[in-house]
């Protein structure tokens, strides 16, 4: 089943994120004020139409362990990733 990021999902303590509606300048420092502002066991879920592997690394090497990161749709034209605050 697909996921439709337009769809709010915050009462699981999931916070969707369509970057896909982010001025590309502006996009990676919203995504990064987005997984500072959320607690510990919180999840964004980031909907884009590309897999953004630049932005991944830098992810990794900002937050470290801090933040992890599953796929939930891999797919040409859209890409969920679900970022997890584990500590």
């Amino acid at each position: 089943m697909a996921h439709n990021c337009s769809t709010p999902v915050i009462a699981d303590g999931i916070y969707p994120f369509d970057a896909r509606g982010v001025a590309k300048r502006f996009r990676h420092a919203a995504i990064f004020g987005a997984l500072e502002a959320l607690r510990q066991g919180e999840v964004m879920r980031f909907c884009n139409d590309h897999d953004p592997l630049p932005l991944l690394e830098q992810i990794g090497q900002y937050f470290g362990e801090r933040v992890k990161m599953a796929y939930v749709s891999r797919q040409p034209g859209e890409i969920v990733i679900d970022f997890l605050i584990a500590a």
